[in-house]
């Protein structure tokens, strides 16, 4: 069985925010850069049916050099193999762009199952995937989070407001992982001394019989901003029966809640 994850390596969200110059983005110079939190659920997920039903998991992912790092923490995992569509421009590109290489790549591989994360965190579109789905003619099931695969078939759980959704079809699929599919692994120490062997199969939009015109965005990002500063907070005092009456005050004029 050969199941491919795709990933993205982003900021993590611990870094300290700042936007580029030209307000397009933001800037990547001094954040510490991590494998999607919700990617390592795609990746844990598709290295659990590995080890239950045998085959090979393959990452990939599209973007700069950058990415190879985030590629080697997979393979550290356990992933067998990784592949980088390695193209500075896919850097801002956006999901339809991105959703294009990942599935040209895909259909080269033949695989029987696609792994994502349910969104990748900044930009929080959740698009990719579906576009990936769509491209390559097969079903996917979204925010995932109990998965069984038989032979050629797959069972899935999702979440849907106020209860959960069961899904069932036939392989191949694609399948995006939420929070609770499982508890992605620490890389070992053998891992992560194996992943430094590994080669990373770099290839280009050239190699792929990808045009720049079928990679032509079909958004534009206007403009990226902070959001606004919280206000200090108030503290009401005097008897409870005053501050009862303030306190509805408040929520009814200032912050409008009732």
């Amino acid at each position: 069985m050969k199941i491919v994850a795709c990933v993205k390596y982003v900021p993590d969200t611990a870094s300290k925010v700042k936007i580029t110059p030209d307000k397009k983005g933001v800037d990547q110079s001094e954040v510490t850069l991590v494998v999607n939190p919700y990617d390592e659920f795609a990746v844990e997920e598709a290295l659990q049916i590995k080890e239950k039903r045998g085959g090979e998991v393959v990452v990939i992912s599209a973007g700069s050099e950058k990415a190879t790092a985030g590629l080697r923490t997979c393979l550290a995992m356990g992933a067998d193999s990784a592949i980088l569509v390695k193209d500075d421009s896919l850097e801002n590109a956006d999901s339809f762009a991105i959703g294009v290489v990942l599935a040209r790549v895909c259909k080269d591989l033949n695989p029987d199952l696609i792994l994502f994360g349910k969104n990748a965190i900044g930009v929080d579109n959740g698009q990719v995937p579906a576009v990936v789905a769509e491209l390559l003619d097969i079903p996917q099931v979204s925010v995932t989070v109990k998965l069984e695969i038989q032979d050629g078939t797959f069972r899935a759980e999702r979440e849907i407001e106020g209860a959960h959704e069961i899904m069932e079809g036939k392989l191949p699929a694609v399948v995006t992982a939420q929070k609770g599919l499982n508890t992605p692994r620490y890389a070992s120490l053998k891992g992560i001394m194996a992943a430094k062997k590994k080669q990373i199969d770099i290839r280009t939009l050239e190699s792929l019989g990808l045009p720049s015109e079928d990679l032509a965005p079909r958004v534009s990002v206007q403009e990226v901003t902070l959001p606004p500063s919280r206000p200090p907070g108030k503290i009401l005092t005097g008897e409870v029966a005053e501050t009862v009456a303030q306190l509805v005050k408040l929520l009814h004029e200032e912050a409008k809640v009732i």
